[in-house]
C-alpha cells in the first residue's frame, strides 16, 4: 500500500439499516488489526422491566422492541410463556400465527430488498435514486410490502405493533370471508415476487464466503418460520448438521459484553455463528415447494437438496427474494385451508416454571426465555435477537474482506469503507433489536510522531472506544 503506516477507518453512523451503529477498522500497512461494529443506541432494559409483569404481558411489551418485526417478538414470547405453562397451541390457531408471520416476512424482506439493499448493487446511494432509475422495481417492492402489511392488518389489527395477538392465540379470529380479499391480493403479489427474484438475480455479486457456522430453526416437513429445533450447519467438517433441544439454547449460545458496544454479542459452542436468510436456506431450502425451488435455482442459488450451500453473504438478497416468494405461496396455502376455530385462544393457566420460545424473525433466529412464579408473574426474562448473535461473525467477515481487498492492491479509505457498509447491509441488521452510515472520518496515524502508548480516536464512535490523546498528530479526511 502507498501508506505503510497505521490508518483507522471509521463510519460514524450506518445508513440503510434499522437503528444506530458505527464501524471502525484499523489497518496497519497491508494488515487489518482491528474490526469493530459498534452499536451505541442506549440500552432499552426490556429484560429488566419485564420482571414482575403478568404472564399475559410479554407479547405486547416485547413487540415494541422493533417496529419492523413485532410479530417475531410477539410469537416468540407467546411460545415461551405457553411452554412455561405447559400449553401447546396447535390446529388453526397455529396456522393463523404462521400466516401472520408470513405477512411480516413479506413486508420486511420487501422493504430491505428494494429500499435498503438494492442501491448497493445499482451503484446509487439511496432508494430515491433507485426510484428515478428503476421506478417499476420500486413500485413492485411497495406493492409487495403492502401485501404483507395487509395480512398484519387483517390478523393483527394493524400493520405496526399488532394488537390482536395474545398468549394462547388471538383476541379474535377472522372469518373465511375476511381472508378472501387477502387471497386475491396475494395471488397478484405472486407475479411481483417472481419478478423480484429475477431482478435481484441479475445483480453483480462480489465473491465472498461466510466462514461462520450457520444457525437456524428446522421443522420436519416444512420451511421453518414460527417454530422449530435449533440446528447448526458447521463451517467445514463436511457441512454435517447437528441439533439441540430449545431448552438447551442458553447452554450452547452464550452472550458476552464487549466494551465498544451497548449490544451483547453471542458465541455458539464457543465459536462465531450466523443466523438469517442464508442459514435458513442452507438448513431448510430442500423443503421449499417445487415452484419456489425452481425459482431459486433459476436465480443461481445452489440446491440444498443436493447438499450444496450458499455462503456468499452478498447473495443474501436473492435468498430473501426467494423467501418472499415462499411466504406468498405459503400464505395462499394457509388461507385456502383455513377453517375458523371454535375459540380464538386456548386457555393458559399460569404456573411456576421456565419456558422457551424461538422463531425465525426476518433477520434470523430470535430466542425468548421466561421464568414465572406460581402466580404467573415474570421473575426472569432473556431475549436473544439475531443481530446481536450475528455481530461477531460480521466483524470477522469485515476483517477478512478488507484483508483480501488489500492483498489485491491499494484501496482508498472511501473504497474500503464502502465495501464494509455493503457487507454489513448484507445481513439486514436491526440494531434497535439488539442505522445510519453518515460521515466517514479517516484517521491517518504517523507512528513516529506519536507518543508511546497513544491510540487514535475518531469522532462519532460509540462508547468504549479509546480516549483521545490531547496531543494527537493526525490528518483527517472527511467524506460525505
Amino acid at each position: 500500500m502507498a501508506d505503510s503506516g497505521t490508518r483507522v477507518l471509521s463510519v460514524g453512523a450506518l445508513t440503510r439499516v434499522e437503528g444506530e451503529g458505527a464501524l471502525r477498522l484499523r489497518v496497519s500497512g497491508d494488515r487489518v488489526t482491528e474490526a469493530r461494529l459498534s452499536i451505541y443506541e442506549p440500552p432499552r432494559f426490556f429484560e429488566a422491566f419485564l420482571r414482575n409483569r403478568r404472564h399475559t404481558e410479554p407479547p405486547d411489551l416485547t413487540s415494541r422492541v422493533c417496529g419492523i418485526c413485532p410479530v417475531a417478538y410477539q410469537t416468540s414470547a407467546c411460545h415461551a410463556i405457553e411452554d412455561a405453562c405447559g400449553v401447546a397451541v396447535g390446529g388453526q390457531l397455529a396456522a393463523l400465527r404462521r400466516l401472520l408471520y408470513c405477512g411480516e416476512w413479506i413486508e420486511s424482506h420487501s422493504l430491505h430488498i428494494h429500499l435498503l439493499h438494492a442501491p448497493d448493487f445499482l451503484g446509487v446511494d439511496s432508494a430515491l435514486e433507485v426510484s428515478r432509475r428503476h421506478r417499476a422495481a420500486i413500485e413492485r417492492g411497495l406493492r409487495l410490502k403492502q401485501a404483507g402489511n395487509s395480512i398484519l392488518e387483517v390478523l393483527g389489527g394493524r400493520s405496526v405493533h399488532p394488537v390482536n395477538v395474545r398468549v394462547g392465540g388471538f383476541h379474535r379470529v377472522p372469518s373465511r370471508a375476511e381472508l378472501r380479499p387477502l387471497a386475491e391480493r396475494l395471488t397478484r403479489a405472486r407475479e411481483d415476487a417472481l419478478a423480484a427474484v429475477a431482478w435481484v438475480a441479475a445483480f453483480d455479486f462480489p465473491e465472498a464466503e461466510c466462514r461462520a457456522d450457520l444457525f437456524a430453526l428446522a421443522e420436519p416437513g416444512t420451511y421453518a418460520i414460527e417454530r422449530g429445533v435449533p440446528t447448526v450447519l458447521p463451517y467445514g467438517d463436511g457441512e454435517r448438521r447437528r441439533a439441540f433441544p430449545l431448552a438447551d439454547f442458553g447452554t450452547h449460545v452464550v452472550e458476552e459484553q464487549v466494551p465498544y458496544s451497548t449490544a451483547l454479542q453471542a458465541r455458539l459452542d464457543g465459536g462465531r455463528h450466523l443466523t438469517g436468510a442464508l442459514a435458513r436456506y442452507a438448513v431448510s431450502g430442500h423443503l421449499l415447494p417445487p415452484a419456489v425451488r425452481e425459482a431459486a435455482r433459476a436465480a443461481g442459488l445452489p440446491d440444498p437438496a443436493s447438499g450444496e450451500v450458499c455462503r456468499n453473504p452478498f447473495r443474501s438478497i436473492v435468498v430473501r427474494a426467494v423467501e418472499v416468494l415462499y411466504a406468498v405461496e405459503e400464505a395462499l396455502r394457509l388461507i385456502a385451508c383455513y377453517e375458523p376455530p371454535p375459540l380464538a385462544a386456548q386457555e393458559v393457566t399460569p404456573r411456576a416454571g421456565t419456558g422457551h420460545g424461538a422463531t425465525e424473525a426476518p433477520r434470523g433466529l430470535l430466542y425468548h426465555r421466561y421464568s414465572l412464579d406460581r402466580d404467573g408473574l415474570v421473575t426472569d426474562a432473556c431475549l436473544v435477537p439475531p443481530t446481536s448473535q450475528n455481530q461477531g461473525a460480521v466483524e470477522e467477515e469485515l476483517r477478512r474482506l478488507v484483508q483480501e481487498r488489500l492483498a489485491h492492491g491499494d484501496a482508498t479509505d472511501a473504497e474500503l469503507a464502502g465495501l464494509c457498509e455493503r457487507a454489513i447491509r448484507n445481513h439486514d441488521p436491526c440494531i434497535s433489536c439488539s442505522a445510519h452510515f453518515l460521515d466517514l472520518t479517516v484517521l491517518r496515524e504517523r507512528p513516529a510522531d506519536r507518543p508511546a502508548g497513544c491510540s487514535g480516536h475518531v469522532d462519532g464512535l460509540g462508547p468504549g472506544d479509546a480516549q483521545r490523546p490531547d496531543d494527537e498528530s493526525v490528518e483527517r479526511d472527511q467524506h460525505d
